[in-house]
């Protein structure tokens, strides 16, 4: 019994480091390209946070642009891109579709709100 204590007592502290190290599941925002629109057209982080943007088009081969993240990619109709984003600053960013979709496509854009 006592060598099941002591074992028990050894373990504790390694359990403890593994589950420090263990990571929390990553948030997936999945977000839909279509003409002329994005949704949905805001997003809210927060500052720190790392998220996964789950892109779609849904009717046309978009494009996706967050300037100032420099991030940009390619939407292929019906195929997710999944774009990783850890923003570092509060505010508020644009975000657009930078594939020209026809008469409107200078309204397919959105906000990313990245929360102090």
């Amino acid at each position: 019994m006592a060598s099941y204590k002591r074992r028990l007592l050894l373990a504790a502290p390694l359990a403890l480091v593994v589950l420090a190290h263990a990571k929390t599941p990553e948030r997936v925002i999945r977000i839909e390209a279509r003409k002329f629109r994005f949704s949905p057209n805001v997003i809210e982080v927060k500052k720190g946070e790392e998220v996964v943007l789950e892109l779609t088009a849904v009717d046309f081969p978009h494009g996706f642009s967050l300037p100032d993240f420099k991030v940009r990619a390619d939407l292929i109709m019906d195929k997710p891109v999944r774009v990783k984003l850890k923003p570092e600053q509060a505010g508020q960013f644009g975000f657009l579709c930078d594939n020209f979709c026809g008469s409107g496509h200078e309204e397919m854009a959105g906000t990313l709100i990245v929360k102090g």
